[in-house]
């Protein structure tokens, strides 16, 4: 199927306005959808992996450009293989008779076109768990506004509160303003995390909070943010999963992990504002939290 919507497209705040039939977009996509994994995951909050884990599908490239990158062998090269709709279709049907909580899309921001006709289609083949929207936040409003009725939970991270570092470190200054008017797009279509009876979720919207070193996050910043704008019934995810990656490396600023007392500090603040459901993680320096991506680049699959 051939969408003018990719012909010049605007679906994400890039607005790089090319036809993605021809040429890819800022995101380095073209209109073809393009996954490198599809599995069972167990390593998510525990209302989204319960105890048979969420059907996480990892997309190929990404409209940010953060240098520290965890996933950078699919978000930045890209690697991946090309699927049609009705592959990735099976896949999701795959995932669900394996057991899976929910479906989980991850970075399916750049895809979210063909990915509309594709979850209308497992929606209508009888599809019976949650589908999860797993993005940067970096979203167009219209965009999410055209995922209603077909994402039954968002889990959007909310990456900066300053300007200047998601200029320096992810090429995207405009992020703060852009990533909290998506998020009351998401709070305003789901309301926030519900789960069953089992604990495990059902619809709604959990943020995360990815603790870089030295502040840089402005994790802090953004927790008074986001009580004042959503109150303290947000549930949140801090996450100390942070370890230098890709270009991080060579950045001194963001070549550490997070320090005990940085992370503690801010789950301290968190309670002392009144947040009623925070995930908590254990600190980590290394991979242990990244799926083993395969680094090829297949035109199909």
């Amino acid at each position: 199927m051939i969408y003018p919507q990719l012909q010049e497209c605007r679906i994400c705040p890039r607005n790089c306005g090319v036809n993605r039939y021809q040429i890819a977009g800022y995101c380095g996509a073209m209109a073809e959808l393009k996954i490198n994994l599809a599995q069972l995951h167990y390593g998510e909050e525990p209302p989204i992996s319960g105890s048979r884990g969420s059907g996480t599908i990892f997309f190929s490239h990404c409209n940010l450009r953060c240098v520290f990158c965890q996933n950078h062998v699919i978000s930045l090269r890209g690697s991946g293989q090309i699927i049609s709709e009705e592959q990735l279709l099976k896949v999701i049907f795959e995932l669900q008779k394996q057991g899976a909580h929910n479906i989980n899309l991850v970075t399916p921001t750049h895809y979210s076109r063909p990915l509309i006709s594709v979850l209308k289609a497992a929606k209508e083949q009888g599809l019976k768990i949650p589908i999860l929207w797993n993005s940067s936040a970096y979203e167009h409003v219209e965009t999410l506004h055209n995922l209603k009725g077909l994402v039954d939970i968002y889990l959007p991270d909310f990456k900066y509160y300053h300007p200047l570092y998601a200029k320096k470190y992810s090429h995207a200054e405009d992020y703060p303003a852009v990533a909290l008017k998506a998020l009351k797009e998401m709070v305003a279509q789901t309301g926030f995390l519900q789960e069953n009876a089992a604990g495990i979720a059902t619809k709604g919207v959990l943020v995360r909070l990815l603790l870089l070193p030295n502040g840089l996050s402005g994790t802090k910043d953004i927790l008074r943010l986001l009580a004042d704008e959503f109150g303290t019934k947000l549930p949140l995810s801090l996450m100390a999963q942070y370890y230098p990656a890709a270009e991080a490396v060579y950045i001194p600023e963001l070549n550490r992990g997070v320090k005990t007392n940085e992370y503690q500090a801010v789950v301290e603040l968190a309670q002392e504002i009144g947040f009623e459901k925070v995930f908590g993680q254990e600190l980590s320096c290394d991979d242990q939290w990244t799926p083993d991506f395969t680094d090829t680049d297949k035109r199909g699959v």
